[in-house]
């Protein structure tokens, strides 16, 4: 696992086309914004596991990175 600090509007490159954006931090929580392509799905850790279990279909909102 790579683990880096970031602070709020910093970015980092994953590959050639996806970028996670720190938007902010307060409190011990920080809110990140993702861009990836359209085929590349995005999900919190917990729908993922559901989407896998077979709990839960994938919603638009966390199925795709927003543009």
């Amino acid at each position: 696992m790579l683990i880096l600090g970031r602070r709020p509007d910093q970015k980092i490159v994953i590959g050639d086309d996806i970028v996670v954006t720190v938007v902010e931090c307060r409190k011990g929580h920080c809110r990140l914004g993702i861009t990836a392509p359209d085929h590349v799905r995005v999900h919190r850790q917990e729908i993922y596991d559901a989407i896998r279990r077979g709990g839960a279909p994938p919603s638009e909102a966390d199925a795709r990175a927003e543009p």
